[in-house]
């Protein structure tokens, strides 16, 4: 059994919230959670969490609610959330990790209100200028890690050298691996390519000396075919690629569908091969890859894509688990003193 940690959890926020929330909690301890003893800081309204922790006993016996009517709408701007939203459950489920009575803060609410009310209590890192979102993402031999996924629609090649640091030590974190692959994504793998900020933060990763493993320029095909363990972008970028790769996804498994059923042969031959369409559906499955991270606050908060599902949220708060039950924050912290006295014996201009 793991050493116990609490996890605070945002029960109002997410497009189907409390019930997935509620369900993906359970979800999580019938499938994973027997091996960590996580339990969990509940925030939203009583009665509501109430009816339906009656119908998940697995995740009543590890909870405790607190109690808020308080929430934030979906479409309200982070400027509003910041001045009205104390009080509600996504606040009080960030504000629990700043009082360090959470190790981990879980929502699936507005993105903008959670990174605006997460920046505001728990503060940035010494050093970062913005909190980056970093993704995880299928491959064809495991996970990679892309990074920034929306928070920061333009970045400098200070932000983008934050970033790989940033990104190289979640990876450490959540899959174990002592020196993953990083690299940047550009429009082609040759030195002439790229913008200037681009090639900024290539030079300046290609002569560092803080051990990362870096790799150079990768494609946006290697995202998802190729062998780097973490992809660094910009947040314009790197959204689009998310949101393209999740459309594609959805249309390969929509073609899938119709052609196993298009005929009496089709649908014969789709029940001999059952077990191995199931393991494709799987793979194609992107809630898999659900439960993003704001790395570099002085906290751990993961966003959950709003329109998930249960199985969806459970993968949202394993990331957290995992995250919680490492050394993560530390070994983070470690790495961007390093980049940072780096930085300040070249002169590296932001």
């Amino acid at each position: 059994m793991s050493q116990s940690f609490i996890m605070s959890i945002d029960a109002m926020g997410g497009d189907n919230a409390p019930d997935i929330v509620i369900d993906g909690l359970e979800y999580y301890l019938k499938t994973e959670g027997a091996e960590h003893d996580v339990q969990f800081l509940i925030h939203g309204n009583q009665e509501l969490l109430a009816e339906l922790l009656a119908k998940a006993p697995m995740t009543s016996a590890r909870s405790t609610v607190q109690h808020t009517e308080l929430e934030i709408d979906m479409d309200m701007k982070p400027s509003h959330a910041l001045r009205r939203g104390k009080g509600s459950s996504m606040w009080n489920t960030v504000e629990a990790v700043k009082a360090k009575t959470a190790s981990v803060a879980v929502s699936a609410g507005n993105t903008g209100a959670l990174m605006a009310i997460s920046k505001l209590q728990l503060r940035t890192k010494t050093g970062v200028q913005r909190p980056a979102l970093a993704a995880v993402w299928p491959q064809k031999d495991g996970m990679c890690v892309v990074l920034d996924m929306g928070a920061n629609v333009e970045c400098d090649a200070a932000q983008l050298t934050e970033f790989a640091v940033m990104g190289e030590a979640y990876y450490r974190a959540l899959f174990h691996k002592d020196r993953p692959s990083v690299g940047l994504l550009n429009v082609g793998t040759e030195e002439l390519k790229g913008n200037a900020v681009i090639k900024a933060a290539h030079e300046r990763l290609s002569n560092s000396e803080l051990g990362i493993n870096y790799i150079g320029y990768v494609e946006g095909n290697d995202i998802s075919f190729g062998d780097v363990d973490v992809v660094v972008t910009d947040g314009f970028t790197g959204n689009i690629a998310l949101k393209t790769a999740e459309g594609t996804a959805k249309l390969v498994r929509k073609f899938l569908r119709e052609s196993l059923q298009a005929s009496p042969w089709s649908k014969f031959t789709t029940f001999l091969n059952v077990a191995g369409f199931r393991k494709l559906q799987q793979r194609l499955d992107p809630r898999r890859a659900n439960g993003a991270v704001f790395l570099g606050l002085k906290g751990v908060v993961i966003k959950s894509h709003g329109g998930t599902d249960a199985i969806g949220f459970a993968n949202a708060v394993g990331i957290g688990v995992e995250l919680a039950e490492s050394d993560f924050l530390s070994e983070l912290e470690r790495t961007l003193n390093a980049l940072h006295d780096e930085d300040d014996n070249i002169g590296f201009i932001v």
